[in-house]
């Protein structure tokens, strides 16, 4: 087993040890085994009080599965802060990027009208916390109106790396979306190329000089012949391809007035970015990350 390193006194706490996984365990086994001279005790001790992170993510699991690579820190005179907020949950945290679970209403960024209370802003005041100097950087926002999985990282570098290999490192990006009626057929693919206009409306065009290729799979999971919940994914990530490909389709998500619904009747835009799968940049590890469905999107296409 490697040696510990010591942080850097002025970014992290006094007493702070990082330790490096080398083999798969338990973190439990890791902690007992690596700290021969504490007690059963007092190990588990520094779980209960959050004294303990994996990859950067505090925890109190002692049966947290370890992998070869991991990164153990631990705290010996204090615990971890831990982050809550009404509007946002950390999903993944380690040194290069953070997953967050965002929820309805949340602007992902600052605009004219709005700069504090965004996602940008919330993760930003969290991770200055535990490091002054620390910043983060969007890879890809999701509308106010979306709820799910949205990927921050941690330095510009790792931000460019992903933007700039975006459709080599992202497997898979499914939303989940209420729309407008029953879909004929009921699962298929949309294809077209989108262009925003001077109002900052997105239309589909068939001219590919005039637009970007934005391909959109969707397959019906379930309905009441009123409302479908669909599963949708992304070939291409334009802005507001979902939304105005479900438009196209006359099957527009509800709640969603700028691309065509007349109707509200869960009180939010229809759509919720459930997963997103991705090849991290740095380790090249395959990470997975899902979000709840929102328990309207189910209920709605189940009534009768």
């Amino acid at each position: 087993m490697k040696q510990p390193q010591k942080h850097n006194p002025r970014r992290r706490p006094a007493k702070e040890y990082t330790y490096h996984v080398d083999n798969d365990c338990m973190l439990l086994d890791f902690l007992l085994a690596t700290l021969k001279d504490k007690s059963r005790t007092t190990v588990k001790s520094y779980l209960s009080h959050r004294q303990v992170a994996v990859n950067d993510m505090p925890t109190t699991q002692f049966n947290t599965p370890l992998h070869r690579g991991d990164r153990i820190t631990i705290n010996f005179t204090t615990g971890y802060k831990m982050f809550r907020h009404r509007r946002l949950r950390i999903i993944f945290e380690d040194e290069y990027l953070i997953v967050v679970d965002k929820g309805y209403g949340l602007l992902s960024m600052a605009t004219k009208n709005e700069k504090t209370e965004t996602a940008y802003r919330i993760i930003s005041d969290y991770v200055k916390t535990n490091d002054p100097e620390g910043h983060i950087f969007i890879v890809h926002r999701l509308d106010r109106d979306t709820s799910g999985v949205m990927l921050f990282a941690k330095r510009q570098r790792i931000q460019e790396l992903l933007q700039r290999n975006w459709n080599d490192s992202v497997i898979e990006r499914k939303y989940m979306a209420v729309v407008e009626g029953a879909l004929t057929p009921e699962q298929g693919e949309v294809k077209s190329y989108l262009k925003e206009n001077a109002a900052m409306q997105v239309y589909s065009t068939k001219n590919p000089e005039e637009g970007q290729l934005a391909i959109t799979r969707y397959k019906t999971v379930a309905g009441n012949g009123r409302f479908s919940l669909v599963e949708v994914q992304l070939e291409t990530g334009r802005k507001n391809q979902i939304r105005v490909h479900m438009h196209d389709m006359g099957h527009p998500i509800i709640g969603d007035r700028k691309y065509g619904s007349n109707c509200n009747p869960i009180g939010r835009v229809g759509l919720h970015a459930a997963s997103l799968r991705f090849k991290h940049p740095i380790t090249g590890q395959t990470l997975h990350f899902e979000s709840t469905l929102p328990e309207k999107f189910e209920y709605i296409v189940n009534e009768k």
